[in-house]
């Protein structure tokens, strides 16, 4: 057999060696790369020393291919945390800054784009109406009169339809409330991408680009680490971020020049998004869905 070229990818590995449909076939003369990545179990079912042991090696393999030294985390979620999001519609202006900090923060695909934050502007004589919003205006004319805006990303619901779905269980949702992906075992099937009603899921149709300069290298193993061609991608709250035993908030909460994003945890009474919870008017996107999102949307004033 011939030897396949290097690719992280599941389902690209299965198509190059004929499992797809032989069903089984010889591995000995693939990659070496390629062939531990398949064999790797399950981010899930991992033991600590084989969880450190992959760690180190992408660490290696990343540093090697963009030059800078690079930090793969793999923190678990912390006891006695749910994440929230909470966004003050009445505030946000549109301005788009959270869409490119979000994509510099979590290594997003330059060229072809992918933006794990969508903001749609919608008419204020319409309400949410999704059927007449559009991602096309100009921010540097915004806010522009009679207009709102409605920034839209993974919802990080309670009852994530998305995971349900993923033949390969490489989808899940942890203890802290973050659905993340294990892009090791992502077989590029798009169902997850078919079940989410918000649009959030990205899948990578080419090779993604990042520029070298422009690469992050504080990375976390199910968020923000490089992807391959084949693989779905999503928002994670940033997850590199916000399970930093300092505790970081998310790119775009961060740079939100106007304060309309808030985020903490919702099981603890005193924290700015329970407050908002209770003492707000606040919405869920598709409530009728069951879905359950904890991003929350409010009308502060």
């Amino acid at each position: 057999m011939k030897m396949i070229e290097k690719d992280n990818s599941r389902r690209e590995f299965l198509k190059k060696v004929g499992l797809l449909s032989l069903g089984t076939v010889a591995l000995a003369s693939c990659n070496s790369s390629d062939y531990e990545d398949f064999l790797q179990q399950n981010f899930k079912t991992l033991s600590k020393e084989e969880k450190d042991e992959i760690v180190k090696n992408l660490e290696k393999r990343y540093s090697e291919k963009y030059g800078k030294e690079f930090h793969v985390s793999d923190k678990a979620a912390k006891e006695g945390i749910l994440f929230g999001y909470a966004l003050d519609i009445s505030r946000c202006v549109g301005c788009r800054r959270c869409v490119y900090a979000c994509v510099e923060e979590n290594n997003q695909s330059r060229d072809p784009q992918i933006h794990w934050i969508q903001v749609l502007q919608m008419h204020k004589e319409k309400g949410i109406d999704f059927a007449h919003s559009t991602v096309h205006y100009n921010p540097e004319i915004v806010p522009e009169p009679g207009k709102f805006y409605l920034p839209v990303a993974c919802q990080q619901c309670r009852n994530p339809q998305c995971t349900t779905v993923c033949p390969t269980r490489a989808t899940w949702q942890e203890e802290d409330g973050i659905v993340v992906v294990d892009y090791n075992w992502c077989i590029g099937c798009r169902y997850c991408v078919a079940a989410c009603p918000y649009g959030a899921r990205h899948f990578n149709w080419g090779e993604p680009n990042v520029p070298i300069e422009e690469i992050n290298p504080e990375t976390h193993y199910l968020g923000n680490r490089p992807r391959t061609k084949g693989v779905i991608e999503k928002c994670t709250f940033c997850v590199q971020r916000v399970r930093k035993d300092e505790g970081h908030y998310p790119a775009c909460v961060e740079i939100c020049p106007v304060g309309a994003r808030k985020f903490g945890n919702l099981l603890d009474p005193n924290s700015e998004v329970r407050y908002i919870l209770e003492n707000k008017r606040v919405l869920v996107l598709k409530e009728e869905l069951n879905t359950q999102p904890k991003f929350y949307y409010f009308f502060g004033v």
